[in-house]
């Protein structure tokens, strides 16, 4: 074992392949991946660092109730961005994170550039509303969000005695507001994304929206010791660092974000090709150094720490977090014995995971053997973003053989599959009227499955290769379209699998089976969410940025050590 440098296979003499799409692209593995140093919210801070961004609080208008505008800049070397925050006196039976909710303890906006005061009013006549209200360009990002109420209470009662708050029950709930919702992309008349993605801390995918989460997370902060202040000015203590650290921004996420792993297939492969090119790089080292075993031991030890504080009452993910927990001792075990001088050690060690360990540990073990590259991976976080107008054509000069050789390539999986079978064929995927946000419906016993929408893409792929079955080989797809244009949306999907192989999801998503947790979590993990905690099998609360430096430390602190932190 070499000292301090390691050596890694040139990439076109690799010994170690990617993982095929087959492996990773089954719903079941995707929801178990775990954040790594790719994720949106570490490549966020990373860049906000080495460009020397600057943050303050600039404005704090906010009465003993608790109720006024607080706005919280961030100033890069060419833009600025302000967080502008609302916070209002919710009764408590007003108080929901159902999307049905129309009053909420803080609601948000991230404004491109300073606001002016004539802004800042125009902002409180509609941000509080949320979709009810009007915004324009000059907003990226809109949300809102609900306090932690006995936490919440906790922490003002602790601060207002001069006390600190109990670390347990902050470990156990993680926040103190949990935002409801983010929306960015143009969704309300917000900023279409087009107009912002040149920007350089922006080139990744959700930037925006995590900026604003993470200011949020400092609001939240802010209010409590605002509100501690108030009931007792002369004995009101600020919260500790180490215990400030541990609080994040809760999350509750539903059905609205599921399908978009789905409808964005190019994006998605993206997102999972820097993730799988990241572990081959790490997997093909062939000989690694004494730092990064120590650095990979450490993190396994705060790993061991971080999961005695993952709570959930869902019986499923309890199940997989128990089981988590027991083999990381294992591991830990297992590396007491393990040859680290031995060639391609990251590859045996992660071999030896798959054929032991269950899939939750296995998809921790990937983040956590990336963790310590960061000079041979960090720089895939800036390839997780693409432009897919360009990629909506259909080539209509394909052969119908060509295409029947593509089908049999890529889908082999859908087809062992038969549509017929109640149990295969059991969900539809439609739009809320109300809310104009996607839901999953049961076919058998609920109206409304003739406004499907196309996401069934493994029944429909199949209904694809039943309708070619007959054709002649040699003419193309432009004919075949003309008579049966029914088939454009799996011909463009087809096209797509065979640019892109990390594009599709290798699942039937209408089985009855299927969990629509696993595609939140999947999403939510490139976020770099943690502590997913699913409620139902359809909506999950997760905790971001917890154990992450504030926007006043980021200057004079390590900024990417958090995630695997000990707080």
């Amino acid at each position: 074992m070499q000292k301090a440098t390691e050596t890694i296979s040139c990439e076109s003499h690799r010994r170690i392949p990617m993982r095929p799409a087959a492996q990773v692209m089954r719903l079941e593995r995707m929801g178990s991946f775990h954040q790594t140093r790719l994720s949106f919210m570490r490549a966020l801070l990373r860049h906000l660092k080495a460009a020397q961004w600057e943050f303050s609080r600039v404005v704090w208008d906010i009465n003993e109730s608790g109720v006024g505008v607080a706005v919280y800049q961030a100033k890069g070397p060419l833009r600025s961005y302000s967080l502008v925050c609302f916070s209002h006196d919710l009764p408590p039976e007003k108080r929901s994170d159902r999307v049905i909710a129309d009053q909420w303890d803080a609601t948000f906006t991230l404004f491109d550039g300073i606001p002016s005061a004539e802004d800042i009013e125009r902002l409180s006549k509609n941000v509080p509303y949320q979709e009810a209200g009007q915004l324009d360009q000059s907003e990226l990002v809109l949300s809102r969000a609900n306090r932690s109420v006995r936490l919440f209470s906790h922490v003002i009662d602790r601060l207002s005695v001069g006390e600190q708050p109990d670390v347990a029950m902050i470990d156990q709930i993680g926040y103190l507001m949990r935002t409801t919702a983010v929306y960015g992309n143009g969704k309300f008349g917000l900023s279409d994304r087009e107009r912002i993605a040149d920007r350089e801390e922006f080139v990744g995918a959700f930037r925006s929206e995590l900026l604003a989460v993470w200011l949020i997370r400092w609001f939240s902060v802010d209010i409590v010791e605002h509100l501690a202040r108030v009931r007792n000015p002369e004995k009101a203590v600020k919260l500790e660092s180490s215990i400030r650290h541990r609080l994040g921004v809760g999350n509750s996420t539903g059905l609205g974000m599921a399908p978009f792993l789905v409808t964005h297939p190019a994006l998605l492969h993206t997102w999972i090709h820097a993730r799988e090119e990241a572990l081959a790089r790490v997997r093909n080292i062939e000989i690694s150094s004494v730092d990064k075993f120590e650095q990979f031991t450490q993190v396994l030890k705060n790993m061991q720490v971080i999961s005695t504080t993952w709570h959930t009452d869902n019986a499923r993910q309890s199940k997989r977090v128990e089981t988590l927990r027991s083999e990381l001792v294992e591991l830990q075990d297992h590396l007491s014995a393990f040859d680290w001088g031995s060639p391609y050690p990251w590859n045996r060690l992660y071999q030896w995971a798959e054929e032991t360990m269950s899939m939750e540990t296995q998809e921790l073990l990937v983040s956590m053997v990336i963790e310590p590259h960061g000079e041979i991976v960090d720089a895939l976080a800036d390839t997780m973003a693409i432009d897919e107008q360009p990629l909506n054509g259909i080539d209509g000069s394909r052969t119908i053989g060509a295409v029947k050789k593509m089908l049999g390539q890529h889908y082999s999986w859908a087809f062992d599959t038969d549509f017929n079978n109640r149990e295969a064929n059991a969900r539809f995927w439609y739009v809320s009227e109300e809310k104009l946000e996607p839901r999953l419906g049961e076919r058998f016993d609920e109206p409304g499955a003739e406004k499907e929408q196309p996401l069934a893409f493994a029944r429909d792929i199949s209904a694809l290769k039943k309708a070619l079955g007959s054709e002649s080989d040699d003419r193309t797809i432009a004919e075949f379209l003309m008579r049966a244009p029914e088939y454009r949306s799996a011909l463009k999907r087809l096209q797509l699998a065979d640019q892109f192989a990390y594009s599709e999801i290798q699942d039937n998503l209408i089985a009855s089976d299927m969990v629509p947790v696993d595609l939140l979590r999947c999403k939510l993990s490139f976020f770099g969410a943690n502590k997913f905690d699913p409620r139902s099998d359809r909506w999950v609360r997760i905790t971001m940025y917890q154990g992450a430096p504030f926007p006043n430390e980021i200057e004079h602190c390590e900024v990417d050590s958090w995630a695997f932190g000990s707080y």
